[in-house]
């Protein structure tokens, strides 16, 4: 009896002490130091994750393709094909295609350039012109100067451009690192799938296990939608844009119509990029009015793809508020520059999906 009445006398020195702390401030507290964990979990998370950015990176990349190719290598099984022969041609069609866009796009490049630099060099004899006779009135002596700053401001510069040389030599065998390992991973999602899955579920206590996996597949579907969903709304947009283009003479329509397909993957900010950079090229190949149509065009679209595409395509499979997805790539573009803008959205699309899985209803679904 003894031995027990320091503890009781211990116990009642903290229910006292509790007693005299406000009930809020109790709970204020209990939920302040869960957050700190919760926070220093992500923490840890986040630096691992930039650590190991080079894995990471070409792992999510691969997620999102085999959102995209698994409905084929799907079809195919349907068909009586064997899943490894489904995701071999699969791959090779895809690679294939990729490979023919690249080449058509190199030598559109390559047809065009000279065209283009013939327009540029008018432009820049224009501008000239317009600098002397204009209502600035440089003189000669003046503009003479200014070529001789842009000069010297290159010279001063040398050793920066050629070691940005040297870490684009070096980015360039990194990405093609890189690349061998998407396709490597990709070649394991499509065709082991189910299996890495079911193993990954082995690490899930078992009365949570079937609510994991209902979750994990419900990511993954809302993953292959955005993705799938992504791809048609920047094709459409590379289609408008880039006829506009033809229609109205812009050299290299097929690289920027390419440059709007791409910048399309990344939410607000890429196909607004892409549109610039039409928009400057017609302003500079073709003159001021040119360029107003261009703009016009890009406008169109961006209107077509905001209020039509998006919510068909694209609302119902995410359920993203606009604000949510602005602070995603936002945080995604500071953290990890393009990459992470690319990423930040479909992962807090897979995240939401998860979370709405787990706590919707007493069972799985």
């Amino acid at each position: 009896m003894t031995a027990d009445r320091p503890v009781s006398r211990e116990s009642e020195s903290s229910e006292e002490v509790l007693s005299v702390v406000p009930y809020g401030l109790r709970v204020a507290a209990a939920v302040c130091w869960r957050a700190l964990v919760v926070a220093g979990a992500l923490t840890v998370v986040g630096f691992l994750a930039v650590k190991l950015a080079s894995v990471v990176v070409p792992v999510a990349v691969a997620l999102l393709l085999a959102g995209l190719f698994s409905p084929a290598v799907s079809l195919l099984t349907r068909k009586k094909v064997p899943r490894g022969l489904a995701t071999a041609i699969v791959l090779v069609v895809g690679i294939a295609v990729a490979g023919g866009v690249v080449t058509f796009v190199v030598i559109t490049v390559t047809v065009g350039m000279p065209g283009l630099i013939d327009q540029v060099t008018a432009s820049v004899t224009d501008l000239h012109t317009w600098l002397r006779a204009g209502p600035l009135h440089l003189s000669q002596g003046q503009l003479d100067q200014m070529l001789g700053n842009l000069t010297a401001m290159l010279g001063r510069n040398k050793s920066v451009i050629a070691s940005g040389a040297l870490t684009t030599a070096v980015t360039v065998g990194e990405l093609l690192a890189e690349f061998v390992l998407v396709v490597f991973c990709l070649i394991f999602f499509l065709a082991q799938g189910r299996a890495i899955w079911v193993f990954v579920l082995r690490a899930v206590p078992a009365r949570l296990r079937d609510r994991v996996d209902v979750a994990g597949r419900s990511g993954f579907s809302t993953l292959a939608h955005y993705i799938r969903g992504t791809a048609a709304v920047a094709f459409v947009d590379a289609a408008g844009i880039g006829l506009g283009l033809v229609i109205i003479g812009v050299p290299l329509a097929a690289p920027l119509s390419t440059l709007v397909f791409l910048g399309a993957f990344v939410p607000v900010i890429g196909s607004v990029i892409a549109g610039a950079v039409a928009v400057l090229v017609a302003l500079v190949a073709n003159g001021v009015w040119a360029a107003i149509i261009v703009l016009a065009v890009v406008v169109g679209v961006m209107q077509v793809e905001s209020h039509v595409l998006q919510p068909l395509l694209l609302g119902r499979a995410v359920r993203l508020h606009p604000l949510a997805v602005v602070l995603a790539l936002t945080i995604g573009l500071v953290a990890a520059g393009i990459v992470g803008a690319l990423l930040a959205v479909p992962l807090l699309a897979v995240f939401s999906s998860g979370v709405r899985s787990l706590t919707t209803g007493p069972e799985p679904d």
